[in-house]
């Protein structure tokens, strides 16, 4: 059975969990502590030498890296699909996918980290306003993208939306009022059962 080395806290870690849901492929969850330090631990940086989360370990095969995952579990368990079957599509989704980690993660990431876990003196508040503005103006382009649809490549929800998902919960924490299509897209998104059942406590 494939194990999924995660943390329940983590954004990355959860894009994986919405896909195994989805999918409804079983598998065996290891929770990493990583207030523990369970991620720099030896045996941890075996899997993944740049001791992150989250890893699979498919019969041996190792892999890390989320969206590397979410193309192999998309190319191992192709049904229900979470990708389009014409090329276009599959480009499109392709894009999306690298601009939410370069236009989205990143920025998301400087802003949430420190107001999840972190005392308000460690903040630093000038790249958490430089992070906000650079998701407010990725959020309106994505405006402009969703306009007239529900989802951002074929109409159908797919890795593309599954991406941004952990990132769209946080954006009332992060003290963005996105645009109105993001927000329905948004709301739709939040609304699956698997994005239900893998809400993070913190």
């Amino acid at each position: 059975m494939l194990k999924l080395y995660y943390n329940p806290r983590s954004t990355y870690s959860r894009r994986i969990l919405i896909c195994l849901l989805e999918k409804r492929i079983p598998y065996e969850p290891i929770i990493v502590d990583m207030a523990a330090k369970a991620h720099k631990a030896h045996d941890y940086l075996v899997k993944n030498p740049y001791g992150r989360v989250p890893v699979i370990d498919d019969g041996g095969f190792i892999l890390y890296e989320s969206t590397a995952i979410l193309n192999y579990l998309e190319a191992s368990h192709p049904k229900p699909a979470l990708i389009p079957s014409d090329t276009k599509g599959r480009a499109l989704v392709d894009m999306y996918m690298k601009l939410c980690d370069i236009q989205m993660g990143v920025h998301v990431g400087a802003i949430i980290f420190p107001r999840r876990f972190l005392p308000k003196e460690r903040w630093n508040v000038e790249a958490m306003s430089a992070a906000k503005v650079a998701i407010e103006a990725h959020l309106d382009i994505l405006r402009m993208q969703l306009a007239g649809k529900t989802y951002l490549v074929g109409e159908k929800f797919s890795l593309a939306d599954l991406v941004y998902l952990p990132f769209l919960q946080f954006l009332p924490l992060a003290e963005i009022d996105p645009p109105a299509a993001v927000r329905d897209w948004a709301a739709r998104l939040l609304e699956r059962d698997s994005a239900k059942q893998t809400v993070p406590d913190q």
